[in-house]
């Protein structure tokens, strides 16, 4: 049964002869040029790796098919809980929704992702570089574990590297995801540690506002960096995911920038054209409708994916501080939050 499709091919669900645990099979589509490359890439990747947070690659196959064509696939261990980019951006009725993930859940999300790719990047020999790490490369299991998959673009360092490699670059290029790649890589600069941190921090700011890099909303300079940056701490409730948020403080949320625009228009288009200038930035929200520990753990996260997606790859910082960071702030809004609860009961 086809049950989803990967960068070079397709992926379906199996069994291995009457086994009751079910596999998930990646077939190469071979028909593209790379994809052969993409199959090697991805055994020597997984060969040697093993992870909680990484998907299990169960054997490889690399034969000819009943038509005398080449065949190539991958079989992993099913996970069976869909993707972060389906828990993010459900399609409902034509129209993108969240689902129920929590606040709680999503810094688990960060961190069982932060902590895959700080393995691979600083505990795997040779350190391996993933290259394509984006929602859809996430996969949920029933205890919702996210397990990083699809390393078809992975590269392995095969020498020692420092945190910047100035002046390298690639001839065979990198293909990626639009939205996701690091901006070094556009102009030909290897794979690299930082390039696999940027796409982190992108996919950690989508997480938290609900928001895709590719939204149409993002245009010219504008983009999902500069959109977290410019809200960051004061207007956090403008732009985090409103499922993150009390029923009460969305409601109000609308209703001020209903009464804000029916304002702006009736002092006509001086008023219009001065917020365009100003790119809308008009705060209409009160953040302290937010308790004070959660919009402290909501600032804090996504000021840690502002870090991982600078534009300078010199500027960005570990995945081993990102999951230091990340876990602390978890502990601490835990803590805060049993702290909260024994006074409401006491």
């Amino acid at each position: 049964m086809l049950i989803g499709t990967c960068s070079f091919g397709f992926v379906y669900k199996g069994n291995l002869d009457h086994e009751e645990n079910p596999i998930a099979v990646k077939v190469l589509n071979l028909q593209q040029k790379v994809a052969d490359k993409s199959f090697v890439a991805e055994c020597n990747a997984l060969r040697n790796i093993r992870h909680r947070n990484l998907v299990k690659i169960l054997t490889c196959c690399s034969s000819i098919d009943y038509n005398c064509n080449e065949f190539k696939a991958l079989v992993f261990s099913y996970i069976p809980n869909g993707t972060l980019e389906k828990w993010l951006h459900l399609l409902t009725n034509g129209v993108n929704q969240s689902m129920d993930l929590d606040l709680i859940q999503r810094l688990n999300i960060a961190i069982d992702v932060a902590c895959a790719i700080h393995y691979l990047h600083d505990d795997c020999e040779p350190p391996i570089i993933h290259c394509n790490l984006k929602p859809s490369n996430i996969l949920f299991d029933n205890e919702m574990i996210a397990h990083v998959s699809d390393f078809g673009l992975a590269r392995l360092i095969s020498k020692p590297i420092g945190f910047s490699e100035e002046g390298q670059t690639s001839t065979i290029g990198i293909k990626g995801t639009v939205g996701y790649v690091a901006p070094e890589y556009v102009m030909g600069c290897e794979p690299s540690r930082q390039g696999d941190v940027y796409s982190y921090g992108i996919l950690v700011m989508e997480m938290f506002t609900g928001k895709r890099p590719t939204d149409e909303m993002f245009k010219d300079d504008f983009n999902l960096h500069n959109f977290v940056k410019m809200a960051l701490p004061e207007r956090l409730v403008q732009i985090v995911d409103s499922s993150l948020l009390p029923r009460e403080v969305v409601e109000e949320t609308a209703l001020r920038r209903e009464n804000g625009r029916n304002n702006r228009s009736n002092r006509g288009n001086e008023i219009e054209e001065e917020e365009e200038e100003g790119g809308g930035n008009v705060n209409f929200e009160n953040p302290n409708e937010v308790s004070a520990h959660q919009q402290k753990c909501l600032v804090s996260v996504l000021e840690i994916g502002l870090a991982c997606a600078e534009k300078s790859p010199n500027e960005i910082i570990s995945m081993g501080d990102v999951t230091r960071k990340l876990q602390h702030i978890r502990n601490a809004y835990v803590s805060d939050g049993v702290r909260r609860e024994r006074r409401r009961i006491g």
